[in-house]
């Protein structure tokens, strides 16, 4: 006759019971307690503000308007103006007459003898070139950087910047 091994059912149960202990300790969402501080969450700060302008261009001669009573010139206006200074061709005076000045705008006419032109500009970083020759002058307006134009043969150029502090910086550049 063979012999057969009996087993325990208890001893079944029991192993059955340890290894459900352990399945349910295993998958528990209690925590032990932490000695360490938690660590916060930090983000980048950011800011809602745009960046602060940067101050206008200063100017050579500052607010001067008699520095261009030589043809060579760098001054902020801040208001209406009118600046006189040597004609090209040496035919006499020009004038150059601020009739606008704002907040990203300038407005002026220039007269030099028979001749006289128009120039405007309205928006941040724009401005106006003009060429005044002795039979004749031209504009061009747009997009314009600060800096001082370069002189022309037989013109004088002016070149009129806005800004957005309300004031536009002028160059009047003489041959």
């Amino acid at each position: 006759m063979s012999k057969r091994k009996r087993t325990n059912p208890r001893g079944g149960l029991t192993t059955l019971a340890a290894l459900t202990a352990l399945t349910t300790a295993a998958c528990s969402t209690t925590h032990e307690p932490n000695d360490e501080p938690p660590t916060p969450r930090t983000r980048p700060a950011t800011s809602h503000h745009p960046a602060p302008e940067p101050p206008p261009p200063s100017a050579a001669d500052g607010t001067d308007a008699s520095a261009c009573s030589d043809g060579d010139c760098e001054i902020t206006v801040t208001k209406p103006v009118t600046l006189h200074f040597p004609a090209p061709g040496g035919s006499g005076r020009a004038t150059l007459s601020v009739t606008e000045v704002g907040p990203n705008k300038i407005e002026y006419v220039v007269k030099s003898g028979n001749n006289r032109s128009q120039g405007g500009a309205t928006g941040p970083g724009r401005g106006c070139l003009t060429y005044l020759r002795a039979h004749g002058s031209g504009n061009s307006c747009g997009p314009l950087a600060p800096t001082r134009p370069s002189p022309q043969p037989g013109a004088v150029v002016i070149q009129a910047t806005t800004s957005t502090h309300g004031t536009a910086l002028l160059h009047i550049v003489s041959p």
